[in-house]
């Protein structure tokens, strides 16, 4: 594609046309993919992270100035944020696991002295979720089994599982350092 090609799809980008898109998709995906895989080393956190670095530029296309970057330098920037993002919301998913773990096991609950107030807080919390949620958080956290392995037990797309696991987090998350059960 030659400078004016660019010129032409990067406007046609920014006015909204959805065929424009789907070229600038087609052009630089493989390389946001590439990015957050390398970056994640899982294949699906990678295409979430490549479909929400296009979902980010396409709502935000107006934004975009060509006389500072290239779109590629402009896609590849949105991609690095977004892979952040996906390594902060793993190291919020592990220190909740830590946490569910520790309430789940009763002899560690004896030797760690866990207020038995804090463990029926979160029994609460956990029953207070959707019922597709709060099975999918028991298989992961009481059951140990991968995202995987929940998605095939329940016939449940990858991708919804994940993002039941995510939310759940979050609002046990938010509930529990409402009642200072948190950290």
């Amino acid at each position: 594609m030659d400078d004016l090609d660019e010129l032409e799809l990067v406007e046609r980008f920014r006015r909204g046309d959805d065929r424009a898109l789907e070229q600038v998709y087609r052009r630089w995906s493989a390389l946001v993919f590439t990015l957050a895989l390398r970056s994640l080393g899982d294949r699906g956190d990678a295409e979430d992270v490549t479909q929400k670095t296009f979902v980010s530029a396409w709502t935000s296309r107006t934004s975009y100035d060509p006389a500072k970057a290239k779109l590629a330098t402009w896609l590849v920037t949105i991609a690095r944020r977004r892979i952040a993002d996906m390594h902060e919301a793993r190291a919020r998913v592990r220190a909740l696991q830590d946490q569910l773990v520790r309430f789940s096991d009763p002899d560690d609950m004896v030797q760690s002295e866990v207020d038995l107030a804090d463990r029926l807080l979160l029994a609460d919390e956990l029953e207070r979720l959707e019922p597709d949620a709060r099975d999918v958080v028991r298989l992961a956290f009481y059951d140990d089994l991968t995202h995987q392995q929940i998605a095939e037990r329940l016939a449940m797309p990858l991708g919804t599982v994940k993002s039941h696991i995510r939310r759940s987090l979050s609002r046990l998350r938010s509930r529990l350092e409402v009642g200072h059960v948190a950290p």
